[in-house]
């Protein structure tokens, strides 16, 4: 399982206080707590934190690589920030660019743009894009699927190999009026992308978004993430330093015949993610 680790988000109030003080230390320390509690990504997002977001990404990235070799993931759907970010970025470590639609209202060629970045930063460059249009974010399953058929066909026309590609069926929090049918249509999506392609794409969702507003918020990310890894999903954007969550990876992974058991089989786990 890829867990990309999600608090190094301008989002977050101690994030956005480092940033606007320049505090590298706080953004070092959870560059190291998130990499220690065995993030294979860390998830790098300037949120609302700044005005030049472009500037702040940079300063994000050469702040983190100062203190770990963790692959980044470059989190923006603005194509300048991204490429920002790869102007510093270490891309031999492995880099994910987070995240691209299908196509928008006032850029209909995103996705070409991203694939073009990552293909610009070699082959260890890897890009995650939503299944989403510019119509906005489909509410069914059949649509989710067409737009990540669409997708995966663009990839492959481009030469850039699906498995370097990360596939997000966007989940909406469960609070939101009429949405609790949701959970069940990205379920279903998956089903059928992980048969998009030969070899598969990856599958990736924003796990805490699910949860977004409820009052059992890590009971509820704890519960449909085992849910969707029997269904294919093989990477999340998820708190690492929720240690029952990533017990439930541990646990997901043993009983689906991805690791050995042993009595100490979390230990193993975690030792293996360090």
């Amino acid at each position: 399982m890829i867990i990309i680790a999600e608090r190094l988000n301008g989002m977050f109030t101690d994030v956005k206080k480092a940033i606007a003080e320049k505090d590298k230390k706080v953004i070092q320390d959870l560059a190291k707590r998130q990499t220690d509690a065995g993030a294979r990504y860390l998830d790098v997002n300037v949120g609302t934190a700044a005005a030049d977001q472009e500037g702040t990404m940079q300063w994000l990235v050469e702040a983190i690589q100062e203190t770990c070799s963790t692959s980044l993931c470059l989190d923006s759907q603005k194509p300048n920030v991204i490429a920002a970010g790869l102007k510093v970025v270490d891309a031999d470590n492995g880099v994910l660019l987070n995240s691209t639609p299908l196509n928008k209202k006032n850029d209909d060629e995103i996705l070409d743009k991203f694939i073009e970045m990552a293909n610009e930063a070699g082959p260890k460059a890897n890009i995650i894009a939503l299944t989403m249009d510019k119509n906005g974010v489909p509410q069914d399953t059949d649509n989710r699927v067409a737009i990540a058929a669409e997708i995966v066909s663009k990839a492959m026309e481009k030469g850039f190999d699906t498995q370097r590609l990360f596939l997000d069926p966007i989940i909406l929090p469960v609070k939101v009026p009429d949405a609790q049918i949701q959970p069940t249509n990205i379920l279903n999506a998956m089903d059928q992308i992980k048969y998009l392609s030969d070899p598969a794409p990856h599958m990736t969702i924003g796990l805490s978004n699910l949860s977004q507003g409820t009052t059992e918020r890590s009971l509820i990310n704890r519960i449909f993430l085992p849910m969707a890894i029997s269904r294919g999903l093989d990477s999340a954007i998820a708190d690492v330093l929720d240690k029952d969550l990533m017990n439930v990876v541990a646990t997901s992974e043993m009983l689906m015949n991805k690791q050995i058991y042993s009595d100490s089989f979390l230990k193993v786990y975690t030792a293996a993610n360090q």
